[in-house]
């Protein structure tokens, strides 16, 4: 049987409680803009337990679980422009077979050994990494950095610059059963930024840092959750309990469900990282919410010292004052000055911004895919080592410790919803019975049958990755049934009946979610496993990529 993605014990004794008059899944519906709260974590060893799920959640959701295969980056630095400042190449790397990241390296002149690296990715500026101008300036970062004595690798977003084989937004239903969007890509392109600047004979792989603005902290946030190699943060204008991320490339199905950036921004706890926020942006309270929150995890750690704020009266940015902030801590930090109040920016040489793209003037690489090519590269990745544990973890669902009834409906109390449901009192093997009335159960058995979670509004920003889909929510009913029936007649084994096409692959993924013994009744012969058949009966983001109805086989 699988094993819940937080897998539970068994039902102690039924308890009880009120259960709710309305469920809560109805109307506790957060997105993007809802104001969440950090939870408190009392010892370190539940916030390391908490880290283990978060990285799981994120993997999973970005569709890396498990990773793909880190194939050559047959990395090409070129187009070597040597300002006052700083030595500044074009880069392409293959992160993924025929998929290229474009890049800038910005190196210190006339140096040698080996140096600490900044990794720069960028936010939703028109330009991106080559954005320059007075609210945002890649390239006076990149090259300040390089005068300081850094080596910066600053790459795009997806759809912007030279990474243009997918667009910018994308993700189709169909797309997100394979977990495949600009979430999945990017953090994959960053985690092979950090493969590529460790390999660099100049670069030093035990003092590497990140900074990012806006969307480019977003991917900060999100590499530092499941790559532990970057020892250094700078996260600018992002960390918010009140805004998550405007953009479908922040936001992917069941990244933040549960959770937001502030948990997650925690994760990076307790290497150094300052929170640079602004007053006229989502981060104008952080000196008072987010920074103390995350605060009391580095304290935890015992090194509350590890993290900063600063805070600037402007708007949304990364202008000249907010970087001076990071080159401080930086300095501070990775390169020990004694002084680093006296880090501050001075004004770079900025060549042609075209001269600075990659691609510009030169064609895509002749093996270079199509995005359709692309996509089915991704779905034909090798499939995890223990499928079963892959698909549990995409369901999202829990065997709940406690299930509290009333004589109408079943509740978990943690989670305030309500699963009305229907009983026939009887002996012998209880039977579960979804879609339908079970005309073939031998009378005198106990009979249940559940009404099952419908719909409900699904408008808020970026539902999706804060909400698990209707289906998941259906399945969790199921198993939420199930515990109570195995703790109520103290079964060894309940019979799972589902009547008709939806409901038989409801019970049949439920049997294999569920961590007790459960004969299953179903006939899903109409249900082949495509891409149509999921998005009508069973919409599960990340199904397919976890192996489907293959997975099922294996329990």
């Amino acid at each position: 049987m699988l094993v819940g993605l937080m897998l539970l014990p068994m039902l102690a004794a039924q308890v009880s409680a009120v259960v709710p008059a309305n469920d809560s899944r109805l109307t506790d519906l957060p997105n993007t803009d809802t104001h969440f709260t950090m939870p408190v974590y009392k010892s370190r060893e539940a916030w390391e337990q908490r880290k283990v799920q978060l990285r799981r959640q994120i993997l999973t959701s970005a569709g890396l679980d498990p990773m793909p295969a880190r194939n050559p980056l047959h990395a090409q630095i070129f187009g070597r422009i040597k300002t006052k400042d700083a030595i500044i190449e074009k880069v392409l790397i293959e992160t993924m077979p025929g998929y290229f990241l474009g890049g800038n390296l910005y190196r210190p002149l006339n140096a040698t050994g080996k140096h600490p690296a900044v990794l720069n990715p960028h936010g939703h500026w028109v330009y991106g990494r080559l954005e320059n101008q007075p609210l945002y300036s890649g390239p006076q970062l990149g090259s300040n950095l390089a005068r300081q004595g850094y080596v910066v690798f600053a790459w795009d977003m997806v759809g912007y610059n030279d990474t243009v084989q997918t667009p910018h937004a994308f993700g189709t239903p169909a797309e997100k059963l394979w977990s495949f969007g600009p979430v999945a890509l990017q953090l994959w392109n960053a985690i092979r930024a950090v493969d590529f600047i460790t390999s660099l004979e100049d670069v030093d792989p035990n003092r590497v840092a990140m900074t990012g603005a806006s969307g480019g902290a977003t991917q900060t946030l999100l590499l530092a959750a499941v790559d532990d190699r970057v020892q250094y943060f700078a996260p600018v204008n992002m960390v918010s309990a009140i805004m998550q991320g405007g953009d479908v490339c922040e936001n992917a199905p069941g990244l933040r469900a549960g959770t937001n950036n502030v948990e997650i921004a925690a994760m990076i706890a307790p290497k150094p990282m300052i929170l640079v926020a602004a007053t006229g942006d989502w981060t104008r309270n952080t000196s008072t919410d987010e920074y103390p929150a995350i605060k009391k995890i580095y304290e935890l750690y015992g090194k509350p010292e590890n993290l900063e704020t600063a805070m600037l009266d402007a708007p949304h940015n990364f202008n000249k004052a907010n970087r001076e902030h990071v080159y401080r801590f930086f300095g501070k930090h990775i390169l020990h000055t004694p002084d680093a109040t006296g880090l501050k920016e001075k004004d770079a040489e900025v060549p042609k911004l075209q001269d600075m793209l990659a691609l510009f003037g030169r064609p895509v690489p002749e093996n270079a895919l199509t995005y359709n090519q692309i996509f089915e590269q991704w779905k034909k990745r090798t499939p995890a080592a223990d499928p079963k544990q892959a698909l549990t973890r995409v369901l999202g669902t829990e065997w709940p410790t406690e299930v509290i009834s009333d004589a109408t409906a079943l509740s978990r109390p943690n989670v305030h919803d309500r699963v009305p449901y229907k009983l026939t009192e009887g002996k012998g093997t209880p039977a579960l019975v979804i879609g339908g009335p079970a005309t073939d159960v031998p009378p005198g058995r106990p009979v249940m049958t559940i009404e099952l979670f419908n719909t409900r509004d699904h408008s808020g920003k970026h539902f999706d990755a804060f909400n698990h889909s209707d289906d998941q929510l259906r399945l969790q009913d199921i198993l939420t049934a199930l515990a109570w029936l195995h703790n109520k007649y103290l079964s060894q084994t309940i019979e799972l009946i589902g009547v008709g096409t939806a409901a038989s692959v409801w019970t049949e993924f439920a049997a294999a979610a569920a961590p007790i013994p459960v004969k299953l009744r179903a006939d899903h012969a109409a249900f082949k496993g495509t891409d149509e058949d999921y998005l009508r009966y069973f919409n599960v983001p990340g199904i397919q990529l976890a192996g489907g109805l293959a997975a099922l086989k294996q329990r």
